[in-house]
């Protein structure tokens, strides 16, 4: 394979914390490339409690390198760790995220190395569940506040007026986007230079929106290449309200909501935004029956910290918040 045609050294990174029989599957399908294709895969063990520690430590690839965390950062805290060391100790061109229950396809990373990359500073597979049905959550997307037409289809649509489509998926080629999601994410040296590294201290939730719309907002290029397949094997969204368990989850989604929403629509549009959610927000709170005040409490903290652009609060202090009764 000439160098043109190459992507150059490709290094993956998984997140993994207490799933095991999925992180075996995904270990074994990234190995299955040539280290012509998989230079690397850095796996952060985000403070396993079963046997993950044990089963990497018997891993004979060489290329496999294990980071261990004694507590869990969380998905956003993970793939910040996972990266940093990834770029320091492989050196690589490209990095490919994904979670643990999540993996490429055969001959997805030979998909990728088979076109030149380089005209863009990150790349978005195309995501399915394993029965080939599109995986929504991994479906990546255009700002609807940079994009006249993509905002007017969002009125009427949802989210499905700035998601790619069921058409975008069987392109025969790439086309733009704004951003994806942490599953199938290839990210380039030029990305990390020019947007620095994803936000730990985001812990879950929207780390993958506001790292990758940090990208393009800074001048980064972004594209979805429908025949670099990937696939997701976790549960499928469930229509209708959305009931966050565990509670502590609350608190991070709508904490990070909000800085996506200002970030996306800018000091100023972010204001209306802001109150539809949170009228929105309110009303949702009647779904959670007796934890109806906690789920309460726990917004108005993600709110008052989401709209300060707050950032630090430790999850230990989250996980008090749960039982607490106090503001």
């Amino acid at each position: 394979m000439t160098e043109q045609t190459t992507a150059g050294r490709l290094v993956a990174v998984v997140v993994t914390h207490n799933r095991l029989d999925q992180l075996k599957c995904t270990v074994a399908r990234l190995l299955e490339s040539p280290q012509s294709h998989l230079a690397g895969l850095v796996v952060v063990d985000n403070a396993s409690s079963d046997d993950t520690a044990a089963w990497l430590s018997g891993v004979a690839d060489p290329r496999v390198d294990v980071v261990r965390s004694e507590t869990n950062l969380g998905g956003a805290g993970g793939f910040e760790k996972g990266l940093r060391h990834a770029v320091h100790a492989f050196a690589p061109d490209w990095m490919v995220v994904m979670d643990d229950d999540a993996r490429p396809e055969p001959g997805a990373l030979a998909a990728f190395h088979a076109e030149p990359r380089g005209e863009r500073e990150a790349w978005a597979g195309a995501v399915r569940y394993p029965d080939g049905r599109i995986c929504d959550m991994n479906r990546p997307w255009i700002n609807p506040f940079w994009h006249k037409r993509a905002f007017l289809r969002s009125l009427w649509s949802g989210r499905d007026g700035f998601h790619l489509s069921l058409q975008d998926y069987d392109r025969k080629g790439p086309c733009a986007v704004d951003g994806g999601s942490f599953v199938g994410l290839f990210l380039s040296r030029r990305a990390i230079e020019r947007a620095g590294y994803p936000d730990g201290r985001l812990f879950i939730y929207g780390d993958d929106v506001l790292y990758t719309l940090s990208i393009s907002a800074m001048g980064g290029r972004i594209a979805f290449d429908p025949r670099v397949r990937f696939e997701h094997d976790c549960g499928t969204l469930t229509e209708g309200v959305r009931v966050l368990r565990p509670l502590w989850k609350v608190y991070y989604f709508h904490r990070n909501q909000l800085m996506v929403y200002r970030m996306a629509a800018g000091p100023v549009l972010f204001w209306p935004v802001f109150l539809v959610k949170w009228l929105k927000w309110r009303a949702r709170a009647r779904h959670y029956g007796a934890d109806r005040k906690a789920y309460l409490r726990l917004l108005a903290h993600a709110v008052r910290d989401g709209v300060r652009h707050r950032r630090n609060r430790r999850h230990a202090a989250v996980l008090r918040r749960v039982g607490s009764g106090t503001g």
